[in-house]
């Protein structure tokens, strides 16, 4: 490396801090949730159904964030602990509809105080302003990334 190249720095890379951070927002939403048997993806898919009304597995992808496999991946695992159904689409049989099952009305109920609890913990680290900035920050950096 010749004396003109600046060195690389993992602190002064937006990439880098955005994971770092979004690390540690899930390691602690993570840890609360497994008292319920929940993932943060599997969190997340729960609140696109009970909380958006997301119905097809392709809503529910693009809502979340993933792609299609970790949405199969997940629904799996909800549905094998008896949390969600899938089941023929109502309007179109050819497509799959979620929906929550008692016991996941149930556990979502029950981890949501956690959930916000998690968050809020994060939230007043910062003014509502600047709250407010982070998230339009954070909404036009990922503008058009995702499906």
């Amino acid at each position: 490396m010749d004396g003109t190249a600046k060195k690389y720095s993992l602190r002064d890379s937006v990439a880098h801090q955005i994971t770092r951070t979004a690390r540690i927002l899930e390691r602690r939403v993570e840890e609360d949730l497994r008292r319920f048997g929940l993932t943060r993806v599997g969190w997340c898919v729960l609140v696109a159904v009970a909380e958006e009304g997301r119905k097809n597995p392709s809503d529910i992808a693009n809502f979340v964030g993933i792609d299609r496999t970790a949405t199969s991946r997940a629904l799996r695992q909800l549905e094998g602990d008896g949390l969600i159904v899938r089941e023929m689409g109502r309007d179109d049989r050819r497509t799959t509809e979620v929906r929550l099952t008692e016991l996941g009305q149930s556990q979502f109920a029950a981890a949501l105080p956690i959930c916000r609890a998690a968050a809020m913990h994060f939230h007043h680290k910062l003014s509502m302003a600047e709250l407010e900035t982070l998230k339009a920050l954070l909404a036009k950096l990922s503008a058009d990334e995702l499906p």
